[in-house]
């Protein structure tokens, strides 16, 4: 979701490769297919290897924390030696990851697998996102929004299915995703370098997350909703599968993982949908059904209703993919140019963080008041913040005028 750098010097395309387009789109999809596939294979590994929610959670806080150093580190890494070899590095990565999940035998083993697999993620995210927006200028940032969210919701479900009716579950779909993304390597070859290799690439490396003065202000309108939907979406991909298998009483990987498959997929349709809405439309829609959403899920595990709980969280969805396009669209162009790649970088910063450590928070939770009770204090949390956001959209009196940076040369 990470909107490539301005900064890089790319060769002018006549006309739009869709060809080129749908090839970074599905590489995009496939990297966070493999990303949210482990998710409904947890409940197998804690079974297996008897770990708590804690270490749980923790296993998915280091993917996420390794995704946001990689992110920092290299974000406009193919800015300076091109699209190609980043992606090919990050691909060989991404196997690598696999690898390690497919022969992991302890916790240890699978903690690393999801750093490798978080470092890997955070190196072709805004390279994946550049290349999109090379292939096309019109429909690539579109693409690079939507895909890695379809890409999260896919990769749990097939996971799931595999896991629930396949042999070889803690394995097989490593090794699918394996055999994809080798080929997709292959066909990398294929595909045109987008930008001329400059001077700077090791300078790049310096990490890099500033928010300009004129963007502070919006930002802090804002930011609860992007906590909100951030932290409700690092509990779906943690301790999502294991509520909805407690509060079903079934004990089904495909059941459990449907928490995991509506949220993202339904925020990539919010965004498809809303992404002509103004910025502060889009933020009240979606904290709105933030509210809702949380409300309704959390009926749902009282009644003890998988139906409920689901429909609480398809609405959530909504609320996840617009609120936080309603909040990037608020700040990103507030700020000049040349400061987009570290303002994106703060962003993102935020956005991670909440996802990691308030999952943490709840598996450490958890363990002294259990899954139910932490729940329903998580999602009230969650929706706090969103009607804190809701009300500072609605008393919002003028959108804040744009930077008059923000329309000249970087």
């Amino acid at each position: 979701m990470t909107p490539p750098s301005s900064t890089g010097t790319t060769d002018a395309y006549p006309a739009p490769r869709l060809g080129q387009l749908t090839y970074y789109a599905i590489l995009m999809i496939t990297f966070l297919a493999a990303s949210s596939a482990p998710t409904p294979l947890y409940r197998l590994y804690q079974t297996t290897w008897h770990f708590s929610a804690t270490m749980l959670t923790l296993v998915f806080a280091s993917y996420v924390f390794a995704l946001l150093v990689a992110l920092l580190v290299s974000g406009s890494l193919s800015d300076h030696i091109g699209r190609r070899p980043v992606v090919a590095g990050a691909i060989v990565g991404e196997i690598l990851s696999l690898g390690v999940f497919f022969w992991a035998d302890s916790l240890a083993w699978l903690m690393l697998a999801r750093i490798l697999q978080g470092i890997a993620t955070g190196v072709v995210t805004s390279a994946l996102a550049a290349a999109m927006l090379d292939s096309d200028h019109q429909r690539g940032p579109v693409m690079a929004s939507i895909a890695p969210l379809f890409g999260m919701g896919i990769g749990a479900l097939i996971a799931g299915i595999l896991v629930t009716y396949a042999p070889a579950p803690l394995h097989l779909v490593y090794a699918l995703l394996a055999v994809v993304l080798v080929v997709q390597g292959l066909l990398l070859g294929r595909i045109r370098e987008s930008v001329t290799p400059r001077p700077g690439a090791w300078a790049s490396l310096r990490p890099r997350a500033y928010i300009p003065p004129p963007v502070r202000g919006p930002l802090m309108r804002v930011v609860s909703a992007v906590i909100s939907s951030w932290a409700l979406g690092g509990f779906s991909l943690s301790l999502g599968p294991t509520l909805v298998e407690t509060v079903s009483g079934i004990h089904n990987p495909l059941i459990g993982c449907l928490i995991t498959f509506l949220l993202p997929c339904v925020g990539a349709i919010s965004v498809l949908t809303l992404r002509a809405k103004p910025p502060r439309v889009a933020v009240l829609i979606g904290t709105g059904c933030l509210i809702v959403g949380m409300s309704v899920l959390l009926l749902g595990v009282y009644w003890r209703s998988v139906a409920v709980l689901l429909s609480g969280t398809a609405f959530a969805g909504i609320g996840f993919g617009a609120a936080f396009m309603g909040a990037m669209r608020t700040v990103m162009p507030l700020a000049p140019p040349s400061e987009r790649s570290a303002l994106m970088a703060a962003f993102y910063v935020i956005c991670y963080l909440s996802a990691s450590l308030l999952a943490m928070v709840g598996g450490v939770a958890t363990q002294h008041m259990g899954l139910l009770p932490t729940t329903y204090v998580y999602g009230g949390v969650v929706a706090a913040l969103s009607l804190a956001a809701f009300i500072g959209a609605l008393t919002q009196r003028a959108t804040p005028r744009r930077c008059q940076a923000c329309d000249s040369p970087a």
